[in-house]
């Protein structure tokens, strides 16, 4: 009995052992082979072999993502294979948002295929977002924009731009910065071209259609649908301001040219001032000279005493006569300076 039991529990000891290696090389199965994601691909009806599955997983490839986006597609109707998903994936594209926008655009009846669908996601578009904005437009406001008409009055307008997106132009075609630009310089120039801000108050369509049929969509990946405008606010009277600003400079002009003359005139001044002086001084020097001259003459016997003493009274009537003009003289100039 003693050895039947001691059998019986070395028994018991090695079932336990070879079930616990058993767990433990399940569990190495489990995570070495993806089980679980190839019977929910063979539950959901589609067929991927584990061989692939594996290789999949040694080449780095995160499996889980790529199967349910495999799984969606083909529940979709879709008519795409596990390799291009796969390719796709290895070229660091976003598989999930690819197979999303096939889908939405094969529920929307519209011509993508795979191939381009997986050309805009490497190109680095939103390839999921422009399917959704080819199917439901969307509307793209631009900032208050300043143009100026013809009278010199700034209007400042705001559009709402209701655009489409291009499949086929989404490759290499330019983005939302370039329809805004292009909108701001159609409204600069049809209001630039109007004779007066009030016909463009008037008549705001007339923005819209002239802008609208520019053609501005051109190279872009979105196809404009609309043009409204928005709002329109009448801005600063920039004309008047630069007839100010005009008029101030030619004051300044005006201004630095008078300086200018009245310095001259002042210099001019100076120099006949200078020149009285001179003028003054050899009138002095001269008359300095006439008592000598006067008395060589009396002693060669050219004057006489007569005409020395004619001559003497002619200079005492004529001091008189500067002695009464000097004091009316200097009477004239006190009131002058009053």
């Amino acid at each position: 009995m003693v050895l039947m039991t001691l059998a019986l529990g070395a028994g018991g000891i090695t079932a336990i052992v070879v079930a616990v290696v058993l767990l433990v090389l399940l569990a190495i199965i489990f995570s070495l082979l993806p089980i679980r994601i190839w019977f929910r691909a063979l539950v959901s009806g589609v067929k991927i072999s584990m061989t692939r599955l594996i290789g999949m997983k040694w080449r780095g490839i995160k499996v889980i993502p790529l199967v349910d986006a495999y799984i969606s597609a083909k529940k979709a109707g879709l008519d795409i294979s596990i390799d291009e998903l796969e390719s796709h994936v290895l070229a660091r594209g976003d598989v999930i948002k690819v197979v999303n926008a096939l889908i939405s655009a094969h529920s929307a009846n519209m011509e993508l295929t795979a191939e381009t669908a997986r050309a805009i996601d490497l190109a680095g578009r939103d390839v999921l977002n422009a399917v959704k904005v080819s199917v439901n437009p969307k509307v793209i406001e631009t900032p208050a924009i300043a143009a100026i008409a013809k009278d010199g009055i700034e209007l400042r307008v705001k559009a709402r731009v209701t655009v489409r997106a291009n499949i086929t132009r989404l490759i290499g075609g330019a983005g939302e910065d370039t329809i805004i630009a292009r909108i701001g310089e159609g409204i600069v120039t049809t209001v630039g071209s109007a004779e007066s801000h009030k016909d463009v108050l008037e008549n705001p369509d007339a923005i819209s259609k002239t802008v609208l049929n520019k053609g501005l969509d051109s190279g872009t990946a979105y196809e404009i649908l609309s043009i409204d405008i928005a709002d329109i606010d009448v801005g600063r009277n920039i004309g008047a301001q630069l007839q100010m600003d005009q008029a101030e400079a030619d004051k300044r002009i005006a201004e630095a040219k008078a300086e200018e003359r009245r310095a001259m005139a002042v210099a001019l001044e100076q120099e006949m001032k200078a020149k009285t002086q001179e003028m003054r001084a050899l009138v002095i020097e001269a008359e300095s000279q006439v008592p000598k001259a006067m008395a060589e003459a009396l002693q060669k016997g050219k004057l006489g005493v007569m005409d020395y003493y004619n001559m003497q009274n002619v200079m005492a009537d004529t001091n008189m006569r500067n002695a009464i003009g000097g004091v009316d003289e200097s009477n004239s100039k006190n009131k002058d300076k009053k």
